[in-house]
């Protein structure tokens, strides 16, 4: 069983508007992708939620976004390379600063939403990430999605002196070369529990899902993403961490 850590999006409720449960999900979790404002989260948000992973020992990483509030930054924009990049530095800088002020740092980035659809799916736009990660730390990792072939994400990172991430994901539909089903379709998203933590075991073991077409699909993660957004979620974390990662034998 490969041992995988769980990450979670934390840290996007914004002004008086409160989104997620991260104080019962962070002692669960591994991994915070924490928002830095653009699609979710302001200043006060950003800080009580470093505050509250490095309350819990917990790995912070920066989850940016392109700037849509409006659209929780699940619409794909127009933007340059340039500006990909600058907008990826200027998040990651902005949770540094409070990484800082907590005594702590940003261990990797993870973007979010459209964007990290796009880059997977246009790697003008995941080498535009690349160059910004590099730029703020080389030494950060980027989180990006395992697939049937992670060869080509590889070989790229390589060529920018990027450490790479693969994740993958106990709820979301996957289609035929192991990319996400857009959440515009239909059943993109796993609602029963039992399903979901059935396939966050299949994904630990090595073992094959189904993909949305029928077909097997075998990925190779390092780190498995997870969502706890209501109390029925919380208690599914809580078992997918027994399944992916059971306490140690006694014996």
């Amino acid at each position: 069983m490969t041992a995988l850590r769980l990450n979670a999006d934390m840290g996007e409720s914004f002004g008086p508007w409160a989104m997620g449960m991260d104080e019962a999900v962070m002692p669960v979790v591994d991994l915070a992708n924490v928002a830095c404002g653009f699609h979710a989260s302001d200043q006060d948000h950003m800080r009580r939620t470093v505050q509250l992973a490095v309350s819990h020992s917990v790995t912070i990483g920066a989850h940016p976004a392109y700037p849509d509030l409006m659209g929780f930054g699940r619409r794909s924009m127009a933007c340059s390379h340039d500006e990909i990049e600058n907008l990826v530095l200027y998040q990651i800088g902005a949770l540094s600063a409070f990484c800082r002020a907590s005594g702590t740092e940003v261990g990797y980035v993870k973007p979010h939403g459209a964007l990290y659809n796009d880059m997977m799916n246009n790697h003008d736009v995941l080498a535009a990430v690349m160059r910004a990660v590099k730029a703020f730390d080389p030494a950060l990792a980027l989180m990006v999605l395992a697939t049937r072939d992670n060869h080509p994400v590889r070989s790229l990172a390589a060529s920018h002196g990027i450490t790479l991430w693969l994740e993958a994901f106990a709820d979301r539909a996957y289609d035929s070369g192991g990319h996400l089903v857009s959440r515009r379709e239909p059943g993109a998203v796993h609602q029963d529990t039992e399903a979901i933590v059935e396939q966050a075991r299949r994904i630990a073991l090595g073992e094959p899902i189904t993909t949305r077409h029928g077909q097997d699909l075998i990925m190779e993660a390092s780190t498995l993403c997870v969502h706890g957004d209501n109390p029925e979620s919380i208690a599914a974390i809580q078992r997918i961490r027994q399944v992916v990662n059971p306490p140690a034998s006694d014996a």
